[in-house]
């Protein structure tokens, strides 16, 4: 059958070429209109109860990850010129077409009593234009006696000021947040310029935006770098410009489907997609090596044939025959490893599973029709291209692993029992952990910033907690005092954190409006009681007065945090970064405390995106571990289909298990955690060490019978004609994949030596520890 396929791919080469430019072409147009993603959510699966409590809030109060804060420490901030300076930034800013509202110092409201009507009108603290330093110090005096903007908008202890800017959510969700980010960092360089003030940027949308450009820019970089290298390792391997260029026409073809691919899907480019072009250098690679290999072989075999010509055809078709069932089950058996994710619930794991799969059978077609058909219509191999199959010191190295198989089989197994052993202790150690700010380095300026926020404000990570009162106009009226006196309780508990900042809810507009009620008196910073509360009660209805826009925008703020209903409110509370690890701790606190204040006639909610992104970390890592068992599994099928022998299938099983607890026992040992971008290169690993025993095992089969089914011949046969390809193709492979080191993400750093390594224990265990297992289950049957 495969013989036949060679022979007609090679007779229609011209028309399978055109079709693959043309199919080139219209998948290259589909990629180019591919969209980057920046949701973190679709890790969350759509009925979960997280992900619905999330949405449910999103439909009452709005996004709660569109704010983005500036910090600057200065004494002076209160001279003249230079709180001119910080006017003129939040002015500048607020010119910005997606910024939507600025709260800062220059920008804050405060609540006067009208003497005459006794109702509570709203000034701004500092006028647009000062003109002296009395003026100046004046409204700082009245600022600094306001409880409510205290640790929100400065931190008195350390002379630091917070500036919220509230960037629109639409803009968020497409590519040109990027232009709005960096039009607000001109501004603020700006402003620093001017000041001579160091500031400190960050907040949800500049976290997100910054990583999320930061990562794709470095994945194009590693995709050509990783390339480059392996174009380099190619081409002093193969001795072959046109060949080394087919290599790179395989893989690159792939990308375009790959991305193309991911377009007619339906879906965008998401962290974990973006490395999927990677994956196919990775899988079309080996696909060259060993095709082209086999290629030379055969030719090198038929030395006796006059013509070059049917010398060159025959190699093609003995290429085609024998490595196309064997490259077919190992591409099977890769995108077994990465289908499983879709079926996980987790819609960015299925989307990386659906396209991962895809692309690597495409891979699979690209190498079978481009490989045969541009190599019939090259020159046949020179000697200087067939020099490298001469390779002393890979002949060496293979003399050397045939004398451990057949010397050394005992302390082999031995070895690798305590190697075993050895990981079982590292993964013991093994950590589950991630951070919103996972895998930035220490010094990078994305996580000092962070840190700066935690210091001074408490954090910047979004929580929200709904109180839901079950009752339509359940908020409103005297009678809601008494839940506002409880949401102040638990605002009270939450503040006492050292994790979280002073929370924000109605109660405390409330206090804000019985303090100006009460002439602006610090002391009575209260919750109204039933005599007040009719006057401070009255100011949270919307106005009337469109004229007023500091009083709408002050109540239009105040009554963001009421639903249209009037019957569920909501505290929210800026956080630090506490990590995948403690924030369960933390929220079962809150949540405790909430119990003991609110009964069953309220409903209570934790959600916001510090909790979606707690959930969607949990699922990517459960369903990549899930993913993992059931690729063994469905791996181990195919295997036990190839093979029709179980003695083999636990023969194969073994020397990819051991290279797995090996990188997992590493990480355990140096500290690496299980992340959503660590446990990646378990499929990576699993899909790359599977296809090198595949290879191994289905030449081991091939030669058997040419050796009267001595297995002794046969292994030792195996491991000279497919050692020299494993070790090429783990070379490049580790070279492609080491590229990732010099990535400033602790996660692409990890994927990168972490694979390499999995990479090269693979290739010891199925050079070395799977022939001897071969020998040790066979010795019986072929004495």
């Amino acid at each position: 059958m495969w013989q036949s396929l060679a022979k007609f791919v090679i007779k229609n080469r011209i028309a399978f070429l055109l079709l693959l430019l043309l199919s080139t072409v219209l998948m290259g147009y589909y990629a180019s209109k591919v969209k980057l993603s920046y949701e973190f959510s679709k890790a969350i699966p759509t009925d979960n109860q997280k992900y619905v409590d999330y949405q449910a809030f999103k439909k009452k109060f709005g996004d709660d990850g569109n704010l983005l804060v500036v910090g600057v420490t200065t004494q002076n901030l209160f001279t003249l010129s230079q709180f001119k300076s910080y006017q003129n930034l939040q002015t500048n800013l607020k010119k910005i077409p997606a910024v939507e509202d600025i709260l800062s110092v220059p920008t804050a409201l405060n609540l006067k009593k009208d003497s005459t009507t006794e109702k509570l009108t709203v000034v701004k603290i500092f006028a647009d234009t000062i003109t002296s330093q009395a003026q100046l110090d004046s409204a700082k005096a009245i600022f600094y006696s306001l409880p409510f903007y205290k640790d929100r908008l400065y931190n008195q202890a350390t002379n630091s000021f917070l500036m919220a800017v509230k960037v629109n959510k639409e803009v968020l969700a497409t590519k040109e947040r990027t232009a709005v980010i960096a039009a607000i960092e001109a501004e603020i360089e700006k402003y620093k310029t001017a000041s001579n003030v160091e500031v400190h940027t960050s907040g949800l949308p500049l976290i997100r935006t910054l990583i999320a450009d930061r990562v794709k820019a470095e994945m194009k970089l590693f995709l050509l770098a990783s390339l480059g290298l392996s174009v380099l390792i190619l081409l002093l391997f193969f001795r072959s410009i046109s060949t080394t260029l087919l290599s790179l026409a395989v893989v690159l073809i792939g990308v375009i489907f790959t991305v193309g691919t991911t377009y007619l899907c339906g879906y965008q480019i998401t962290l974990l997609t973006a490395l999927i072009p990677s994956l196919v250098v990775v899988i079309g690679i080996p696909n060259c090596i060993y095709f082209i290999n086999k290629y030379h072989t055969s030719y090198l075999k038929d030395v006796d044939n006059p013509s070059p010509k049917e010398r060159k055809n025959n190699a093609l078709v003995a290429m085609v025959s024998k490595m196309g069932v064997v490259t077919l089950f190992c591409n099977i058996t890769a995108a077994i490893g990465f289908v499983v994710f879709s079926f996980t619930k987790s819609e960015i794991l299925q989307e990386f599973g659906v396209v991962a799969g895809i692309s690597i059978m495409v891979i699979f077609f690209i190498s079978f029709i481009l490989l045969p058909s541009a190599l019939s219509m090259l020159p046949v191999p020179s000697k200087n291209e067939l020099k490298y199959l001469n390779n002393q010191l890979i002949e060496k190295a293979l003399n050397r692993i045939e004398k451990w198989v057949f010397q050394y089989r005992k302390p082999v197994v031995v070895i690798t029992v305590i190697v075993v052993l050895v990981a079982i202790a590292g993964v013991m150690k093994l950590k589950t952990v991630g951070y919103i700010v996972d895998d930035l380095p220490k010094k990078d300026r994305i996580y000092l910033d962070l840190k700066y926020f935690e210091k001074n404000f408490g954090g910047v990570m979004p929580l929200e907690i709904m109180v839901d009162t079950k009752k339509r106009r359940g908020l409103s009226g005297v009678k809601a005092l008494s839940i506002f006196e409880k949401v102040d309780s638990l605002a009270l508990f939450i503040g006492q954190q050292k994790e979280m900042t002073k929370p924000l809810s109605l109660a405390e507009g409330l206090k804000f409006a019985k303090q100006g009620f009460y002439e602006g008196d610090s002391a009575n910073y209260l919750l109204p009681n039933t005599f007040d509360g009719a006057f401070v009660g009255e100011y949270l209805r919307p106005s009337k007065d469109t004229s007023n826009a500091k009083a709408n925008n002050f109540s239009k703020t105040l009554r963001s945090f009421l639903d249209s209903g009037a019957q569920t409110t909501r505290i929210s509370i800026s956080m630090a970064d506490v990590g995948t690890e403690a924030l369960p701790v933390l929220l079962n606190k809150i949540e405790k405390r909430s119990n003991e204040l609110f009964d069953s006639t309220y409903k209570v909610t934790l959600t916001g995106s510090s909790i979606t992104f707690l959930e969607g970390s949990k699922f990517i890592i459960n369903g990549l571990k899930e993913s993992i068992a059931w690729a063994f599994v469905l791996i181990a099928f195919c295997m036990l289909f190839l093979f029709k022998s179980f003695r083999i299938l636990f023969c194969s099983i073994i020397p990819n298990i051991v290279p797995l607890l090996v990188t997992a026992g590493i990480m355990g040992w140096v500290g690496v955690p299980l992340k959503p971008s660590t446990v990646l290169i378990f499929s990576v690993a699993l899909g790359i060490a599977i296809d090198i025993t595949i290879r191994f095992l289905v030449n081991y089969k091939q030669v058997l019978p040419e050796n009267n089914g001595d297995v002794a011949m046969a292994v030792k046969s195996t491991i000279h004609q497919t050692g020299l390809s494993i070790i090429y193709t783990s070379l490049v492979l580790t070279a492609g994949f080491i590229i990732f080191c010099a990535s400033s993400f602790g996660g692409t750093f990890a994927l990168g030596w972490l694979t390499s390594v999995t990479l090269l224990t693979a290739t010891v265990t199925n050079l070395v520890l799977l022939p001897v297992l071969i020998i040790f289950f066979a010795k019986g049957k072929n004495k």
